[in-house]
């Protein structure tokens, strides 16, 4: 494995003080050192350009990765890995048309990947006769619609599909959040029990579910419960099946307007996913309303919580 990171001035001079004792003797033309670490040979070059090869590259270059980012905040990190030129040829996912082209009813989540915000998930009924309708629209390539578009045309999907959507606040996830009660059991009861509603009122030639967990251990999650059973499972469904991609469009437009709806609740504008700058948003928050105001507003068990703890404890 070979990783290639652009470092700043700053981060070069951290690395050539680090690495001081671990250099080979010989340096290759335009490096300013060759070192051993562990099981990675790291050479940094002029240019600013530090290059890591061998088994452990990706654990050294994402150490020097966040060193950068922490002295040079404002500014993209240049980072590369060999592994990532050398993945296969982009797969063309097939559509089965006995699928695509039937009356489904499909489900799909969000929200599972935002340290803020909801967890929502929905079922969709799409019957045949409606699937040029939703094609107008825009549905089949719903992984290109931007937020803007989903609430441009999501009202008129609801109008015409029929929907069962449930939505698990951050306190009530907060409080069912256990060891044995992980992210995949969540979304495993989750889906469950809107597939259990919607199919009270409607039938359909195939039931799917966005797979994001291998079947066994999704029926696995459920023992005990009374569940849905012959599943379509798929990757990626929502390119395969309209009812599946009408379910994360609603869901996403459901879990947009609660987004919204919570930040006005604490008088902030939040920021979706759970990255560093939610860490620094998750910081301001604790410090303006307590620490306990997470608890309705985020996902504790996210790593983002112990980094919050950490930055306020250095700054107290």
């Amino acid at each position: 494995m070979t990783i290639t990171l652009k470092v700043s001035e700053n981060t070069k001079q951290k690395m050539i003080e680090y690495f001081e004792d671990k250099k080979r003797p010989k340096t290759p033309d335009y490096a300013i050192f060759q070192a051993d670490e562990a099981d990675t040979v790291v050479t940094l070059y002029n240019s600013g350009k530090a290059v890591f090869q061998g088994i452990s590259a990706d654990i050294d270059a994402n150490m020097w990765k966040e060193m950068e980012k922490h002295l040079n905040p404002n500014k993209a990190v240049e980072m590369t890995n060999s592994n990532d030129k050398k993945k296969k040829e982009k797969v063309i996912e097939k559509i089965d048309p006995k699928i695509y082209y039937a009356t489904t009813i499909g489900s799909d989540e969000v929200g599972t990947g935002d340290y803020f915000g909801p967890i929502v998930v929905t079922a969709s009924y799409v019957e045949k006769e409606h699937i040029t309708f939703l094609e107008g629209l825009g549905v089949k390539d719903s992984k290109k619609l931007t937020d803007e578009k989903i609430l441009e045309i999501v009202p008129k999907i609801i109008k015409k599909i029929p929907y069962e959507c449930i939505i698990l606040s951050n306190k009530e996830y907060n409080e069912n959040y256990t060891n044995d009660m992980n992210m995949n059991k969540v979304k495993a009861i989750l889906h469950n029990k809107v597939l259990k509603k919607i199919l009270e009122k409607h039938q359909a030639e195939y039931v799917v579910v966005d797979q994001f967990a291998n079947p066994y251990v999704y029926y696995n999650y459920l023992k005990g419960t009374n569940y849905v059973k012959n599943i379509t499972f798929m990757t990626k469904a929502e390119d395969k099946c309209l009812s599946v991609a009408c379910a994360s469009l609603i869901s996403r437009y459901v879990f947009l307007k609660q987004f919204d709806k919570l930040g006005e609740s604490i008088d902030t504008f939040l920021i979706k996913g759970a990255s560093d700058k939610v860490d620094e948003l998750g910081v301001k928050i604790v410090k303006k309303y307590g620490f306990d105001k997470l608890k309705e507003v985020a996902k504790l068990n996210f790593k983002n919580t112990e980094k919050i703890k950490n930055i306020i404890e250095k700054t107290v």
